[in-house]
């Protein structure tokens, strides 16, 4: 017995004395008084089995509708107390206890056999047999009658066969089982949608959104639906008027494509009807009609149609009818929602846009990427390339085609592709197999730049640089051998060539490497050394935004080899970070004084460079009252550093260092690293030089030191 069922049962067990006279009456000689109690018994057994949990949710249900057997409980216990009359109190609350048990007990074993029917529903609605699904989960609900599940899957399957009114009836029902039941609001959002009524359906979703604010994602989603689908019926009911109306336009519309639906034409023939229907094609009224004539179909589903909408095609005449096709779409769907979304819905289309992108016709190629162009435009139209099509295979055709495509289809292929890369659900869907499918081409990209269009390969790597910012394929990227490497030979590319028109190129790419060498892992300590090397020549560019990307690069690698620290010493790395932070920019002072920490840290010949080229320490003094706590940090740790070499602490005697120190150290930084780099510096900076320590029991130090030891590991 449940925890609910306990307590109902505890309260009943507490009204004896209703108890008492329920026997009484159920052994009266009066036969109106014996009904009374036969029925209020029925109500007891039925309100001790009420209460059961339903999916995580209080069910609401009313309970005599699913209790088909009401009445039985009750005569098998009139009868008995008939046939007992000195039936007791703790009997007839025993055998109340029982029926609860047995109910449970079957609902039990009833609610197994709704999850069985449900996954059968499931299983054929993932068919797109929506009838068969429908008639599992009617089987189900007969099970157990107030499974909210069962309703929302259900009325989902009766939208698919525009069954909008029996759809809102089982989303009424699953509101009753749960009243918070986001699902439930979303299909009869999508109910009233079908069903023309925009204003309940918009109410349905700010329910959703209302519920869980965290689904503002797919409620934005769900509106724009509506808002489409309004302007679809506007549209239509305009586009119906004038071919009743007799418009020439129109009909004439109406005529061509039923001339296009002839069967076993030539190619040219449906290539001249074609290209005719297209200057037709004005506006959205004309748009509206094409598709309320079923254009789409009568184009999509000829035969002779279908075979020229391949991709290696010989016969110039079908050649010019798969053009034809794709300017026809170009026309029908410019700006037009629902044309987008009926086109791309289309079982034969959906298979064959991604392919046709890599046709050996070049006019094909460019109508096709103009089409997918149109499409990510728009984020309803992203939405619609991201939910219907193969979105990996889409990336690599995309990637392919900067190899080996002419100007205008690469530059309009990369435009393509950075919009898609923008959506976030773009990330998810290309996580499981970005590493093995998707990199393999961009990395080819990267070893071969010379073959590629040099206009978009600073969009393309941005479109990468936008795709790992999902922490999953950042860290797998970050890992692999063959994207570093590649990332060398266009920096090596970069650096033979020498000129300015590739500064957009190269500032990109940094981007991205910097992004990647965040991540720890096995593979940064193995090209740290090879991109530090490559950072030292780079740092001769006189290009402020090259010059601060370096150093980030520079200041996340040398973390994770000390081989690398040594070459980036021999290489001068010291003085040019104290000139960039004397000049830099706030990211450049960033990333400047992070490199001289770790130099600093790894390297005595580095500490004694780092204070030949600031003899005062003055950068350092000016560093410490920055308001970026990361400066800071570092800036103290660095200082740490230095004063293992002689004289450095004594330099600073007639300074502020000890009142700048002191002041970090037992600051309210937001950082534990300031308190703690601030005071280890001033523990070196007094064990160097012992005539601090007058000056720091004066400013009450030991006693500030001494609270900042919780951050000292």
């Amino acid at each position: 017995m449940s925890r609910e069922q306990e307590k109902d049962l505890n309260v009943f067990l507490k009204q004896v004395d209703k108890v008492s006279e329920l026997v009484q009456r159920l052994n009266s000689d009066d036969a109106v008084i014996r009904e009374e109690a036969l029925n209020e018994a029925d109500r007891i057994i039925s309100a001790t089995n009420d209460n059961d949990e339903v999916e995580g949710t209080r069910t609401k249900v009313n309970r005599t509708l699913t209790n088909t057997n009401v009445g039985l409980q009750g005569k098998a216990l009139y009868q008995d107390v008939q046939e007992n009359p000195n039936t007791s109190q703790d009997y007839l609350l025993a055998l109340l206890e029982k029926d609860a048990r047995d109910r449970a007990k079957k609902r039990k074993e009833n609610k197994k056999l709704a999850n069985a029917l449900k996954r059968a529903g499931n299983e054929a609605f993932a068919k797109e047999d929506y009838e068969l699904a429908i008639k599992y989960y009617t089987e189900g609900l007969e099970k157990i009658r107030d499974m909210q599940s069962l309703y929302t899957n259900r009325a989902q399957a009766y939208i698919k066969l525009d069954k909008y009114e029996e759809a809102l009836n089982d989303c009424k029902w699953a509101l009753k089982c749960n009243e918070k039941c986001i699902k439930a609001y979303a299909h009869m959002g999508r109910a009233n949608v079908g069903l023309r009524n925009y204003t309940k359906a918009r109410h349905c979703y700010g329910k959703m959104l209302e519920i869980d604010p965290k689904c503002k994602d797919i409620f934005k989603e769900y509106m724009d639906q509506a808002d489409v689908a309004e302007r679809t019926a506007l549209h239509d009911e305009k586009a119906w008027r004038e071919l009743h109306q007799g418009e020439e336009t129109a009909c004439t519309v109406k005529e061509l494509l039923q001339k296009l639906a002839a069967p076993s034409q030539l190619p040219i023939y449906y290539a001249g009807g074609i290209r005719l229907l297209t200057s037709l094609i004005e506006d959205c009224t004309e748009q509206a009609l094409f598709r309320t004539i079923n254009g789409f179909s009568i184009i999509c589903d000829n035969v002779i149609i279908q075979r020229c909408l391949q991709v290696s095609l010989s016969d110039p005449l079908e050649v010019d009818l798969c053009a034809a096709i794709l300017h026809l779409w170009l026309v029908v769907c410019k700006g037009n929602e629902e044309n987008q979304r009926l086109l791309i819905t289309h079982r034969n289309v959906k298979q064959q846009l991604v392919e046709l992108l890599l046709s050996n016709a070049p006019e094909i190629q460019r109508k096709c990427v103009s089409l997918m162009y149109q499409y990510s435009e728009t984020e309803f139209g992203r939405r619609l390339l991201l939910n219907e099509l193969d979105t990996v295979r889409l990336l690599q055709v995309l990637l392919d085609l900067m190899e080996r495509s002419d100007v205008a289809a690469t530059k309009t292929s990369a435009v393509v592709l950075r919009n898609l890369t923008m959506e976030p659900k773009l990330r998810k869907l290309i996580r499981p197999t970005f590493s093995s499918d998707v990199l393999p081409a961009f990395t080819s990209l990267l070893n071969n730049l010379r073959l590629v269009n040099q206009s978009v390969i600073s969009t393309i790597i941005a479109a990468v640089g936008d795709i790992v910012q999902d922490e999953s394929i950042r860290q797998e990227l970050s890992k692999s051998r063959q994207l570093w490497e590649g990332f060398f030979a266009a920096v090596d590319e970069y650096l033979q060539l020498n000129s300015d028109e590739y500064r957009d190129i190269l500032y990109t790419l940094l981007g991205l490497m910097v992004n990647l060498s965040v991540e720890s892992n096995c593979t940064i300590p193995d090209i740290a050394l090879g991109a530090t090397i490559r950072c030292l020549s780079l740092l001769k560019s006189t290009d402020g935004g090259i010059l601060t990307r370096t150093v980030g690069l520079l200041s996340h690698v040398l973390l994770h080899s000390s081989t690398a620290v040594e070459e980036a010493i021999r290489g001068g790395v010291v003085k040019k970070m104290i000139k960039f932070l004397k000049v830099g920019g706030p990211s450049t002072t960033r990333y400047a004084v992070r490199t001289l920490a770790i130099c600093t840290q790894k390297s005595q010949q580095a500490c004694e460079e780092t204070v030949r080229s600031d003899k005062k320490f003055s950068v350092f003094m000016k560093l410490l009252l920055s308001e970026d706590e990361v400066v800071v940090g570092n800036t103290a740790l660095c200082l740490g550093h230095c004063m293992s070499v002689p004289g450095a602490a004594s330099s600073l005697l007639n300074t502020d260092i000890l009142k700048l120190l002191l002041k970090n150290a037992g600051g309210d930084a937001k950082k534990n690293a300031v308190q703690q780099n601030a005071a280890i510096a001033l523990g070196k900076l007094c064990k160097a030089e012992t005539r601090y320590m007058a000056q720091l029991r004066e400013l009450h130090g030991i006693e500030i030191l001494n609270s900042c030891m919780k951050y000292i590991k």
